[in-house]
């Protein structure tokens, strides 16, 4: 749902107000109003003052409905909802291993806190508990948090991060054995806003599509599409997509499923699983054309249709289920200034969404190949 425009509870049409005080004066006092007579300046001077009064009397109204209200506004109403608080920044996760030296003979600590980075110290990392080492066993794996909340955490695959800050007995080396992932920024107010009202759907257990799908998205910001659906009695399935189109790594999937699987949220009978849906692979071809009595560059236009393939690329993987669609493609490359398009690839191919209980489906591009093919008249 839109968050704009605003709702316009009383009219601030200033000359409607100063037509409705003229006539009004005159009916009372008997005196016609002339255009630069002192009646008319005051009379412009109070509807001035009437009209600001207006507009703040609307704003307090849009800052009361939650479609509408903005930043510490928003946060108040969020208090009549399901539990519900602006989300803040989380802090990306991975899964570390620790090496020793040599396997020993008594159980190794590593303690709570423990600090690696990676090879260019950009970001600082620390366990979440103690773990030991095992006697006989040369490595233990442990959660690793990001110590800068967000996005920034996200993406460091395995093997970045193999620098230790905060040494313990006889350490050897360490790494990361999966992608750190589930980092996101504070909520902006429109994902506030959606968040509390798919927060309506909380007020039940998760044996509702809505509630697996709240819960679910409660997990990161990052999560940009949620399909939950039923192959068979008592199974549940989950399939995540996230904001950069990407399926979702093994840290997001596991969150993901300890979120849905929590036995105040999963009904008793219910079987929950966190499943890749299916990438389907599409490639971009064109030859644009460009109007010979253009008023733009060549290297202007070319950076326009770039932009345009870009933002097809994004909307195609935004959701799941979302139909290749060359129409849309051929929408965007027609703001940029060309004259027309041959459009090769891709063409349209329907996607599943899930709502048939079969796997869903995700758009990828693949080969992306664009071709200038010059001037023409109109």
């Amino acid at each position: 749902m839109s968050r704009n425009p605003e709702y316009q509870f009383v009219s601030t049409d200033t000359n409607e107000l100063v037509s409705k005080l003229i006539s009004a004066y005159e009916k009372i006092t008997g005196i016609v109003v002339h255009p630069a007579s002192p009646e008319k300046l005051f009379i412009q001077w109070i509807a001035n003052i009437i009209i600001q009064e207006r507009v703040l009397n609307n704003y307090t109204g849009n800052q009361n409905l939650p479609s509408r209200a903005e930043g510490e506004n928003l946060d108040a109403l969020g208090e009549l909802f399901y539990g519900q608080k602006r989300p803040p920044a989380q802090a990306a996760v991975c899964t570390q291993r620790f090496y020793i030296s040599a396997a020993q003979p008594s159980a190794v600590l590593i303690p709570a806190g423990t600090q690696v980075t990676d090879a260019g110290n950009t970001l600082v990392w620390e366990t979440t508990t103690d773990v030991y080492i095992e006697p006989g066993n040369l490595y233990a794996d442990v959660m690793i948090q990001c110590l800068t909340a967000g996005k920034i955490g996200n993406g460091y695959e395995p093997g970045q991060i193999n620098t230790i800050i905060t040494p313990f007995e006889y350490y050897d080396h360490c790494e990361n054995i999966t992608t750190s992932d589930g980092g996101s920024d504070a909520s902006t107010d429109h994902e506030y806003y959606e968040l509390m009202r798919n927060s309506q759907d909380a007020y039940s257990t998760a044996g509702a599509k809505g509630s697996y799908i709240y819960f679910a998205k409660q997990v990161s910001r990052e999560i940009a599409d949620v399909v939950v659906n039923s192959p068979e009695p008592g199974h549940v399935n989950i399939y995540v997509l996230m904001n950069n189109g990407e399926i979702a790594g093994t840290e997001i999937k596991n969150a993901v499923l300890a979120a849905c699987n929590s036995d105040f949220v999963r009904p008793l009978t219910d079987f929950v699983k966190v499943e890749d849906p299916e990438i389907v692979s599409y490639d971009i071809e064109f030859t644009y054309y460009i109007p010979s009595n253009t008023s733009m560059s060549s290297a202007e236009i070319e950076s326009h249709v770039n932009d345009a393939v870009e933002q097809y690329i994004a909307w195609q993987s935004a959701r799941l289920g979302r139909d290749i669609n060359p129409s849309y493609l051929s929408g965007l490359l027609m703001q940029t200034g060309i004259k027309r398009i041959v459009l090769n690839q891709p063409t349209f191919t329907p996607l599943r969404d899930g709502s048939d209980n079969t796997v869903p489906q995700v758009a990828a591009v693949g080969t992306i190949t664009i071709t200038n093919g010059g001037f023409e008249d109109e």
